[in-house]
């Protein structure tokens, strides 16, 4: 059996990252999308702490575009404040990793 042995420098790449921000940032939007629909046709939801969760996990801007572009959650500050702060913060996390160090 061979032994391979992956660094972690091999795995969070840049290209990996941005492909990684990418699907999570579709995800996202797409779940937006969905909650709104489903809230317009009065059926189950998506819980609000998923959606964080899913921002949390590098999802900002398809949170962000997601809320705006179908007017979803816009009243709630938790997502109008919560949304561009986590993002914010992960810009600012990226721009340390990748380009200051």
């Amino acid at each position: 059996m061979p032994n391979i042995v992956v660094s972690w420098n091999q795995i969070f790449t840049l290209p990996n990252i941005l492909i990684y921000i990418m699907i999570i940032n579709l995800i996202t939007f797409f779940a937006m999308f969905l909650d709104k629909r489903k809230a317009q046709k009065g059926k189950w939801r998506i819980k609000e702490g998923t959606l964080m969760l899913l921002v949390l996990l590098g999802g900002g801007i398809g949170g962000i575009a997601g809320m705006y572009l179908f007017r979803h959650k816009t009243k709630k500050l938790k997502f109008t404040i919560g949304f561009p702060v986590i993002l914010l913060v992960q810009i600012i996390l990226i721009i340390y990793f990748f380009v200051i160090k």
